[in-house]
Parts: C-alpha cells; structure tokens; sequence
C-alpha cells in the first residue's frame, strides 16, 4: 500500500477534477463562458509535461556521469511519456481555441511556440534512433536533452510574453486573476494539476518497466552466450578435421 498511495491519490484526483470540473460553478466571463472549464485539463498537461521533461534532463545529467543504461533508460521514457502530455497540451487549446477565437489553429504565439517546443522532443527520439551504438546514443542524446530543456522553457513562457497574443497572459493579454480564478475554481484546479502530474509520472513508470523488461529479454543469458560460443567451437573444429582428412587424402 505504501508504493501505490500515490498512484490511489492521482486516480482520485483526476477523477474528481472530470466531474467536479464539469458540474461546479464557473464564473461567467466575456467569450470563455463555459469554456473556462477547459483550464482544468489543458494547463494541467502542460505542467505534466514540464515535470516529466525536467526528469528526463536529470537522468540525462546523471547518465553522463554514471554512464549507466538504466539512467539513459528512464530520461528516454520520461520524454516519451511527456510527448503524450505535450500533445493532450496541444488538442485541448486547439478545441479552446476553435469555441473562443473562432479556429483550431490560428497561429498564435503561443501556440507556434507550444508545438516548436513538443517538435524538439519529437527531434531527440529520431536522434536517438539515429544512432546505432549504445553508448554513443546515450551521450549525444543526453547532451541533446539538456540544451533542449532550456530552449521549452524559452518557447514557452518567454518568447510569447514578446509578443501580441490571444492567449491570457501574454502579449500584454492578461492570465487568470484572482477575480477569474475565484476560490471555487481554485479547489478545482490545483487537484487537477496535482493528479494529472502523479498520472503522467504514473506513465513514465510503467513505460520504463515495459522498456526495462523489453531489455532484459532480449539479453542473451550466459548460457545463450556460452551455447553460441561452444557450437562456433565445434563448427571450427570440424572444419579443420575436414581439412586435415583432405591434405592426407
């Protein structure tokens, strides 16, 4: 019970952010109107993301120090399992964007910035499939993740604030004030963000364990390595009894 507690909170947190955030009260503001809901499960992917991708550069730091696969491993999958929070980040202000400025996609900052940022994760797995050797994969891609780690946070909450932008908070728009995100919405949304962090780490776990055994099974055992090499042995040994046998004959 005491490894899965938190796996129990984030299941309920979440549970109660999809019903709590669809029936409680909202406030009624100009163009979001029931819309706002959406903040309850498009910023909480966001942050997901965030707390994975900053897991994935502390095991990439760690691995080039330990060179161990393990770390190299879990900085993988904490970006693979922050991608489907990039892109959950992705729909949902799409489908926000569609009900509040008229269009999925109208290449806001924010937006261009949002998709550039989930693009430079998307580049470091085709890097690493890139590389063959083990070794040389886990350096090159380690070195990757930490530049790239600084670049998102640049995308994403430097750069728009630059510029005019529709999205609240940026570009001179202002974000969600304590008179729109009043104490009902509150008691909402921080459980949401807290659950959906504790389901997304849920999802980088269980991503490295599928990944972990995947490695081990395909290991050979020292048996498998032992049976290869005797049978090489004795091929090798018949081949030169038949040579012997040929240069006496």
């Amino acid at each position: 019970m005491h490894k899965t507690w938190w796996k129990i909170l984030g299941s309920v947190l979440v549970i109660y952010t999809a019903i709590a955030g669809l029936l409680l009260h909202v406030p009624r503001l100009p163009i979001l109107n029931e819309t706002i809901r959406n903040l309850y499960f498009h910023v909480p992917m966001w942050f997901s993301m965030i707390v994975l991708f900053s897991i994935s550069v502390f095991y990439s730091v760690k691995s080039l120090s330990s060179k161990s696969e393990i770390d190299d491993m879990k900085a993988v999958e904490s970006v693979n399992a922050g991608i489907i929070f990039g892109l959950l980040g992705l729909v949902t202000g799409a489908i926000w964007a569609k009900y509040c400025w008229g269009e999925f996609w109208s290449f806001d900052p924010k937006q261009n910035f949002a998709a550039i940022s989930v693009l430079l994760y998307f580049a470091y797995l085709i890097l690493r499939n890139a590389i063959d050797e083990e070794q040389k994969r886990a350096k090159i891609s380690a070195i990757y993740n930490i530049f790239a780690f600084p670049m998102m946070v640049v995308l994403l909450f430097v750069l728009p604030r630059l510029k005019d932008s529709l999205h609240p908070g940026n570009g001179g728009n202002p974000g969600f004030n304590s008179y729109d995100l009043d104490s009902r919405m509150r008691m909402v949304f921080y459980p949401a963000c807290l659950g959906w962090i504790l389901i997304g780490y849920w999802v980088y776990t269980i991503r490295f364990r599928i990944r972990n055994i995947e490695t081990i099974m395909n290991t050979p055992t020292h048996d498998e390595v032992k049976g290869v090499h005797n049978s090489f042995v004795t091929i090798e040994n018949q081949s030169t009894t038949n040579e012997n046998k040929q240069q006496h004959n």
